[in-house]
């Protein structure tokens, strides 16, 4: 992750944070990037990183941050799309309800967090709100491609590329 942020800050000339907001929990790497789902304690991890739990912290920074510097913005992979939905896990259908400033989505065609289903309803629903909407479709690429970028899968590296500059 400090290789992407430091990747940003460069390119856009930016002071970038990455707020730890699980205080120092992270679920294992190799599980994870390895897709082995049963060696990890998922439902213990999102219990005591719920958005309950999170959110407090995560407006407290944005205030803070809004206080030192005149333009803010935010992106969100995974767990933190359900605040910036960058890419939005955990997203429900009062987030996109309560859609009030212009959104980004960006979706990989294979997600098991972010469905067809939820997908097509904030398509759907973010159009009628009126807002500003740019939604992303990247074709045979799977969730975590934005930040993972593997070489060995067809289309990763390029929809990382091409995340980034959305």
């Amino acid at each position: 992750m400090r290789l992407l942020v430091d990747h940003y800050a460069r390119e856009a000339n930016a002071s970038v944070y990455v707020p730890d907001f699980f205080s120092g929990q992270a679920l294992p790497f190799g599980p994870v990037l390895n897709r082995n789902w049963d060696e990890i304690d998922l439902p213990g991890f999102l219990k005591q990183s719920s958005r309950e739990l999170l959110e407090p912290k995560i407006f407290g920074c944005a205030r803070a941050l809004r206080q030192n510097y005149k333009k803010v913005g935010a992106v969100g992979f995974c767990y933190g799309g359900c605040i910036t939905a960058g890419h939005p896990s955990l997203l429900t259908k009062k987030d996109i309800d309560e859609v009030a400033t212009p959104v980004q989505m960006l979706a990989p065609e294979f997600d098991p967090v972010y469905a067809a289903e939820l997908k097509t309803y904030s398509f759907e629903r973010i159009l009628k709100l009126g807002v500003l909407f740019d939604y992303q479709h990247f074709l045979g690429v799977e969730y975590a491609c934005f930040v993972r970028g593997d070489n060995k899968k067809p289309g990763e590296r390029e929809a990382m590329a091409r995340g980034k500059s959305c």
